[in-house]
Parts: C-alpha cells; structure tokens; sequence
C-alpha cells in the first residue's frame, strides 16, 4: 500500500462529498468509486455532536452483503448487525500503514469505553484480497488487535460492489514481480447507528483515537445532531 498521492488527498469522496474536496485514504488508490451523483453533504464540525464527518439526509443504507465470517460460516451484514452501532471498514491483512493502524486505533478507543459500549459496537472488517485472507489468516490477524472483531471474506466482485455505494474503492489487488500483493482501497471507516442501520458518520484516514474515543459511546446511543436540538 502506497501513501496517499497529492490527488488522492484532493479526491472528494462520495460518500462524504463537502462543499469543497475531501481527503480520500487509499492504499494505493487511484481515485473514488461512486459518482457525485451518490454524495450526502457533510454537517460542518462546528454543528455537529461528533468529531467524525457527520453526514446530512439521505443516508447511506448497509450493505446487502453475505460473506464467510472468520469461522467459515456465512455472515449477513445487515441482519447480523441490525440494532447495532457498526464501524465497517475495507482493507487487507498485508496493508503495511493504514489498516493496522486504522484498526489499532479503533481498538484502544474501544477499551477506553465502558463495558454497556462495547456490547453495542461491533467493528467489522472486509478484505480487499479475499484471495490471500481466508477466513482462518483473517481471523488470526484481527485477533490480535481485539478478539470480538468481525472480518468478512469471500467474493472481490460482491465486496466492490458494497463497497460502491459508500464512496469507497476497492480495486482488483495487484500481483508485483516480485511475488508481493498490493490492494487499492479506500482508507474510510463509515459508522452506522443503531437507531436505523444507516451510515451517519465517517472517519477518514489518520482519524486520531481521541476521536474515536470521543465519537463511540454518541454512536452506541445512536445519537444525531437534529434529533438533539
């Protein structure tokens, strides 16, 4: 996984369009998935109960999506996780800078929160390079970062399309000659509340854990900034 280029740093993301550019996270990326046409608006910082990108009306639906769990048994996104706050991110056990420190930072913000919290989030992680991250390496590789997390895999072309409609890429990897595999993906953890099973909130590339520490217990409760005033 390559930094992110000056373009890729300029690229506005679908799903968390602004009015001006936003930073896309990639690993290699070459640009955005979705169309403009797909964008949801951001509320401004300063307007908002989270750290995080809140997002503004419509919201983005969860995935239809059924993949292998790290047990090798099928996992419906949607009814797995329904009533559920859901971190969900897309990357690959091989990713050398954004993945495990994206997920690192996710964990320690989750052990800072009290047990009621942590019993309504789940984080749930879906490979890029479903070729090499069986249910079994994947498995092996989230536990070390903490064990209740969920990894997902399975077939590339139902995870781009997932991923898609969030404003999130996901390329085919690539083989190098050197017999080493890079995966292109877009670096975004999308968070869904409970209240709807809608995306609400989305953290970008670099996010730090205080962030996410602050943003968890808001998103347990299911917390919007309208519903608040």
């Amino acid at each position: 996984m390559n930094p992110p280029t000056a373009w890729c740093q300029r690229a506005a993301v679908a799903a968390v369009a602004m009015a001006a550019a936003v930073t896309l996270a990639a690993c290699g990326s070459t640009g955005p998935a979705a169309s403009s046409q797909d964008a949801a608006v951001s509320r401004s910082a300063d307007d908002s109960l989270y750290q995080g990108s809140e997002l503004e009306a419509p919201y983005f639906s969860k995935p239809d999506l059924v993949l292998s769990d790290t047990n090798g048994k099928p996992f419906d996104l949607r009814k797995k996780t329904a009533g559920r706050a859901v971190l969900l991110f897309f990357g690959y056990t091989n990713c050398p800078d954004v993945c495990p420190t994206t997920l690192g930072d996710v964990a320690l913000a989750l052990k800072e929160q009290p047990k009621d919290v942590r019993d309504k989030t789940d984080v749930v992680f879906v490979t890029t390079d479903p070729e090499r991250d069986t249910p079994k390496a994947l498995g092996k590789w989230l536990a070390a970062f903490d064990h209740n997390f969920i990894g997902l895999s399975g077939d590339l072309e139902k995870i781009k399309a997932a991923a898609r409609p969030l404003g999130i890429s996901v390329e085919d990897p690539t083989k190098h000659h050197d017999g080493s595999v890079t995966s292109s993906h877009g670096g975004q953890v999308v968070a869904f509340l409970p209240t709807d099973d809608k995306a609400h909130v989305v953290y970008l590339t670099n996010t730090p854990l205080k962030t996410f520490a602050h943003d968890l217990p808001l998103l347990a409760q299911g917390k919007q900034t309208d519903a608040a005033r």
